[in-house]
């Protein structure tokens, strides 16, 4: 598999990372498996709207990331793992239950009021024994409460004392996240594990216009290709480096967490596992069903844990994954958890295989989803799609057609956030030879789109009309069904119903046409 942004990345493994951050970078020595090792600690580095294919180690020029590089070199690189929803709570919601959102009722909507019934793995370690903790940003955005109405500490104890005096820019968090991982180290007790979420806000908007070139370093020529679904412009070019800015935020805090646990002699029984919760936030990346939207980075090290590091795994994997993987390696049985019945399945066979490429046959599909996530169309209605990725063909069902899928113009198509990218894309209507451009971010669409993504990684080219895919629709509908997805079962309305998490927000298109000024919902 290349990335569609950076194709040479299996190369790039055996090539030196040259940065500014080296000095973060340590050999880690070779020791041997323990035949009872204790149970491992946990570091889960979660980036805010991260894109697959942008880091070093998948070859990416413009995206400096030696500790994700790092962390891929001594463990698993992963280039098949998808969230099951390119949208912040509902995909963080599968990561922390182990569900997938069409299982989660009220929680397969962005900003939702989270349901009692669902614990997380962070809730599930601390009854078991595990010392858990977190800094930046957790579940959400939403409500968490449990059935007393007291608020819930999904993804653990919040450490958020440390803050930098000054902002780098005025888009990237003043919070010190390893200041914070270190002071959660300081509490935590010394014969207990641990568990950490480090979720970082880097790189969501809003950005510093410029600031990859006047403070990262960067220049537009860095850009060795601009997506097919946006004009190739200077604005553009800009918006890409200034996310890349701060992707190389995320990273270094992440870097200096690692060589605070090397400096206290616990990482060598640490799972770090880095990712993204959805893709970057550009029009047809988060928020839609795209491959640039829910196709993600991940890398997973653990020294006493995995066999053979170094290797590249194609298997696809899901976020639902992650919960079942965490219980597994720290002897929790899924039935004295207390979670509800989990969906995913555990990555301890792929952490013990000595191979690369692909390993476990039955890993060759995953499932993909959106409901409703921003606010601006009437009635608060959303735009329901489902989705399989299976060898490499994306095949989506849009069940709302007269729906826009980023929202109305009345309202400004609130479920692309605003961006320099966006205004370039919105200004191709007007221009015929480019206006295709708007159509696939902004357009109506067809019921069915099939896209190669091994041809068309950015999904410009829909196949529906010419290559069947009924196998994958049968396949796609049948799994749904058994997992008991409300859309299949003709109670699809429920997500519409449901209501946002935020009184304030919402019939935000009736009030905003009716003249109310009234800030759409904007996350830190």
């Amino acid at each position: 598999m290349k990335s569609p942004f950076c194709p040479n990345f299996r190369v790039w493994l055996t090539v030196p990372v040259i940065s500014a951050l080296a000095s973060l970078m340590f050999v880690m020595p070779v020791v041997l498996l323990a035949s009872e090792p204790a149970k491992p600690n946990i570091l889960f580095a979660i980036a805010d709207d991260w894109s697959f294919g942008h880091a070093g180690v998948y070859g990416c020029k413009w995206v400096k990331t030696p500790t994700m590089d790092r962390v891929a070199r001594d463990g698993i690189l992963f280039t098949q793992a998808y969230t099951p929803n390119g949208k912040c709570s509902p995909s963080r919601a599968s990561v922390i239950t182990g569900r997938n959102p069409w299982q989660l009722k009220e929680a397969g909507n962005h900003w939702s009021v989270f349901p009692p019934e669902f614990k997380s793995y962070q809730e599930a370690l601390g009854e078991q024994g595990y010392f858990v903790g977190m800094t930046g940003k957790g579940w959400g955005p939403g409500i968490a409460k449990n059935v007393a109405g007291q608020k819930r500490e999904m993804t653990g104890k919040s450490f958020e004392e440390r803050k930098f005096p000054s902002k780098i820019t005025k888009g990237i968090s003043r919070t010190d996240y390893a200041g914070n991982f270190s002071d959660f180290l300081d509490a935590a007790p010394k014969d207990q594990p641990w568990s950490f979420w480090y979720g970082g806000h880097e790189p969501h908007r809003g950005y510093e216009y410029g600031s990859g070139v006047a403070k990262g370093d960067k220049k537009i020529s860095d850009i060795d290709r601009v997506p097919a679904c946006w004009p190739d412009t200077e604005e553009v070019r800009n918006d890409m480096l200034d996310y890349a800015f701060e992707v190389e935020n995320f990273d270094l805090h992440l870097g200096r967490m690692l060589a605070e646990l090397e400096k206290r002699g616990e990482l060598q029984n640490t799972i770090v596992v880095v990712t993204s919760d959805n893709g970057m936030p550009f029009p047809h990346c988060k928020g839609y069903a795209y491959n640039n939207s829910d196709h993600l980075p991940l890398a997973i090290m653990w020294p006493q844990g995995i066999a053979k590091p170094g290797r590249v795994v194609d298997d696809y994997v899901s976020f639902i994954d992650f919960a079942p993987t965490f219980l597994d390696v720290a002897g929790i049985e899924q039935s004295r958890s207390g979670m509800a019945s989990i969906t995913g399945r555990s990555l301890s066979e792929i952490f013990k295989s000595d191979q690369s490429g692909r390993i476990i046959p039955g890993r060759d599909h995953v499932l993909l989803a959106k409901e409703r996530n921003d606010v601006g169309r009437p009635n608060d209605v959303g735009y329901p799609i489902r989705a399989i990725v299976k060898e490499g063909m994306l095949y989506l069902h849009n069940f709302e057609t007269s729906r826009g899928p980023a929202g109305v113009p009345e309202t400004g198509y609130k479920d692309t956030d605003d961006s320099p990218t966006k205004t370039a894309v919105l200004a191709t209507e007007k221009k015929p030879d480019l206006k295709h451009l708007f159509e696939a971010s902004f357009g109506k669409l067809p019921a069915d789109q099939l896209f190669d993504l091994r041809r068309d990684p950015d999904c410009m080219t829909n196949l529906a009309t010419t290559v069947s895919f009924a196998g994958l629709q049968r396949q796609l509908f049948d799994e749904l069904k058994q997992q008991g997805d409300p859309r299949m079962l003709g109670q699809g309305n429920i997500y519409d119903e449901y209501p946002y998490g935020f009184a304030d927000k919402r019939n935000f298109y009736e009030r905003t046409i009716r003249g109310e000024k009234i800030e759409a919902t904007k996350e830190e």
